[in-house]
């Protein structure tokens, strides 16, 4: 492949509402995954991997519904190799503009044994399936999983076969996270060497961060001639994330100087896209997180401080603005008008409408009533409960009143609207917040499992709101619930219960016979 300004094009293809929603609890609903497919649209997102259209009928749904909407990126659905699956991604996303199928099969030694195929029938099903896919579109990425332990010459076999069939993406994906970055590049320099047909099309890396290099792995592939990245926002997804569509970007757009690649993304729109996910997912961003993490731009060390004081460049290799992070921290108060908060959540990312407005400038100004001063990190958390829509949630959260001693046990006087009828109980436990889980269960039976409860200072001093996580497994469906409060027994409820409401969305989305475990 001959170097051009049309390949140093880097396509961005953002995986976040499949294959990160992937991730143990991670469950979105289908307006929050429009939401989100709209904000990568008009970030620039080349591609949106909306779905796995016949995992369920929810899954269709969304994905259809984001075909429709987008305005500008391809909208690509996910399916087996089979006709079937293909089939129902077609369905759903040629309500698009700029359709893709992506089909995939694992072709590495250990998947062929699952799928008991010899080679030869490999070799066959994905020629008839990719040639199926190209019949019904014209745009058909094919992804062999676990490329990366799959025999080099078996490799270049089926990746010859499915150009041949009409596919116009290859993707090599490191499904378990198991390669470097030099096998990474060597990995698709030998396959643009020895497969004919390889420079009519594009190849693109897709890789897991389970050794910690995923967006390694990912940029030596584009060095070595890949010219699509498959990420997700934070690196949401299964067991430790995927390339992070923020780390690939911005490596990009620093280093230009060694590696000369460009992207179509409006790098300012990651920050706000990075707290959307957070919340919807219900997954944090850890605070030493590169690029979107809280603390990727904090300086604590004298030198340092004083280094930034003086210029910005000393310690700081990009500019907060850059990713569209507020580098200024004004605080709000009590007094502060809805025009001052309009103009403050749009210089945080979110650019509300009338109607979220109003609500949130309610939800402020209780929240300024109890602080005295209300700072970015606190209006983060008032959109991350904002933004779960309780008030069309099944359970919520009427009324909390906890009693407490120095002696066990304490109680928890509960009402809980249950599908808009309210319930009323008193429970007891071992501390506050037991007594309060105690109560929702009595009032909501259930056999879901708690696996996590944390808790955070949304910011500092003894009047800071709690930001709280829980999540929850129930017969292998795990869902986390967040919701923040001054009061940490009322965000422990409140984010109990929002995980409760997820565990009902999860409990309506069914499974399609076979495995659904993707590239």
């Amino acid at each position: 492949m001959t170097d051009t300004p049309k390949q140093d094009r880097v396509l961005i293809f953002d995986t976040t509402l499949r294959d990160g929603e992937q991730s143990p609890g991670a469950t979105m609903t289908h307006d929050e995954k429009l939401e989100i497919a709209a904000m990568l649209d008009e970030m620039g997102v080349d591609i949106i991997e909306a779905g796995f259209p016949i995992a369920s009928e929810g899954d269709f749904e969304a994905v259809r519904d984001i075909a429709k909407l987008s305005k500008n990126a391809v909208i690509c659905g996910l399916s087996r190799a089979n006709f079937a699956d293909i089939d129902r991604a077609w369905e759903a996303v040629q309500h698009s503009a700029r359709p893709r199928i992506h089909t995939f099969i694992g072709t590495s030694p250990l998947h062929r044994d699952i799928t008991k195929l010899t080679q030869d029938e490999m070799a066959e099903r994905i020629e008839a399936t990719v040639t199926h896919a190209r019949n019904l579109c014209d745009n058909v990425q094919w992804s062999p999983m676990d490329a990366t332990r799959t025999e080099h010459d078996y490799l270049c076999r089926v990746v010859e076969i499915a150009i041949k069939a009409g596919a116009t993406t290859i993707n090599i994906p490191d499904t378990v996270g198991y390669t470097a970055p030099r096998e990474s590049a060597q990995l698709i320099r030998m396959l643009l060497e020895r497969v004919p047909g390889a420079d009519e099309i594009v190849f693109a890396t897709h890789c897991h961060n389970d050794l910690g290099m995923a967006t390694a792995n990912a940029l030596a592939a584009v060095e070595a001639g890949a010219r699509q990245i498959e990420c997700t926002i934070n690196g949401l997804g299964e067991r430790a994330g995927n390339t992070a569509l923020e780390e690939v970007v911005m490596a990009l757009k620093v280093r230009n100087d060694i590696m000369p690649y460009t992207t179509g993304i409006d790098t300012t729109k990651i920050m706000g896209l990075s707290r959307k996910v957070a919340t919807v997912s219900g997954f944090p961003v850890q605070y030493n997180k590169a690029i979107v993490g809280k603390n990727a731009f904090a300086h604590e060390s004298g030198i340092h401080q004083d280094g930034v004081l003086k210029n910005a460049e000393t310690f700081e290799i990009m500019r907060p603005a850059d990713i569209g992070l507020n580098a200024t921290n004004l605080v709000m108060g009590k007094h502060s008008g809805r025009a001052a908060l309009r103009a403050k959540m749009k210089e945080l990312g979110y650019d509300l409408a009338d109607n979220q407005l109003k609500d949130v400038f309610v939800r402020f100004k209780a929240l300024a009533d109890r602080k005295k001063e209300v700072y970015d990190d606190d209006l983060v958390a008032l959109m991350r409960d904002s933004s779960s829509d309780a008030e069309h949630d099944r359970i919520q959260v009427k009324f909390l009143r906890v009693i407490c001693g120095t002696e066990a046990p304490q109680s928890a006087d509960l009402i809980l609207s249950v599908d808009g009828t309210e319930h009323q109980v008193t429970a007891q436990g071992d501390g506050p917040v037991d007594a309060a889980f105690n109560a929702i269960k009595a009032l909501f039976p259930h056999h879901a499992r708690l696996q996590l409860y944390q808790v955070h200072a949304v910011t500092e001093g003894t009047d800071a709101q709690a930001t709280v996580s829980v999540r929850l497994e129930e017969d292998g469906k795990i869902v986390t619930g967040q919701s923040s409060d001054t009061d940490t027994v009322v965000a422990s409820a409140k984010a109990y219960v929002n995980a409760l409401n997820r565990l009902l969305v999860r409990r309506e989305k069914t499974k399609p016979e076979g495995d659904l475990q993707s590239a």
